[in-house]
């Protein structure tokens, strides 16, 4: 995952900007500010005359996101077969040969037996046990979310280059691998919204 900046601390990048921005600030309010009026009674035009509008086009590449009841998943297909070689090519490096974790996090790993691992119910369960690390086949809801977020951000140096058939792949053989589909089972638009994660009734919306 990527590296995260301290709250209230700027990268170059982002301080380079933020002072180009100020600095056009300045000259673009001081004649206004001297002449004590606003940039609208001075006349600011509501267009600067550059840049354009995005296209049709433009905007359907990006609006890719995933529901989770499936909403948006793309035509394909994908099994734990075809996503091992991906996996192991593109995945591997940074989540461990088997899923096991790396530099990046755990993608597979044990199940607890009545529920997944945390909440009331996994304390009672774990007792003085150890706890159990967190896992796709533990932690994560929906299915289909996890094929968003691997369209979307993987692999991390190459975001977005991943096909729809890969991504299947991809998320077949991680689902095969935690037990929470068979080996040969075919992951698409129609059975994947169908996989049931272990931590789905965990997760509630929450309105504020």
């Amino acid at each position: 995952m990527g590296r995260v900046t301290p709250r209230g601390m700027l990268t170059a990048p982002l301080l380079a900007a933020a002072l180009a921005l100020g600095g056009a600030g300045i000259l673009f309010a001081g004649p206004a500010a001297a002449q004590g009026g606003s940039g609208a009674e001075q006349g600011t035009p509501e267009s600067f005359g550059f840049g354009r509008a995005a296209t049709a086009e433009e905007i359907a590449a990006w609006d890719i996101d995933i529901m989770p009841d499936g909403t948006g998943l793309p035509e394909g297909e994908g099994t734990a077969a075809s996503g091992a070689p991906i996996y192991a090519r593109q995945c591997a490096v940074c989540h461990g040969q088997s899923g096991e974790g790396g530099v990046a996090d755990r993608l597979v790993g044990y199940t607890p037996e009545t529920t997944p691992p945390f909440g009331p119910r996994y304390e009672e369960w774990r007792g003085d046990g150890p706890d159990v690390p967190y896992s796709i086949g533990n932690y994560w809801p929906y299915a289909t979310t996890l094929f968003d977020y691997i369209r979307r951000a993987m692999p991390s140096n190459a975001p977005g280059t991943l096909e729809a058939d890969q991504v299947y792949g991809l998320v077949a053989w991680i689902l095969a691998e935690n037990g929470l589909i068979g080996a040969d089972d075919a992951m698409n638009a129609t059975t994947l919204p169908a996989v049931e994660m272990p931590a789905r009734d965990i997760f509630v919306p929450q309105e504020r």
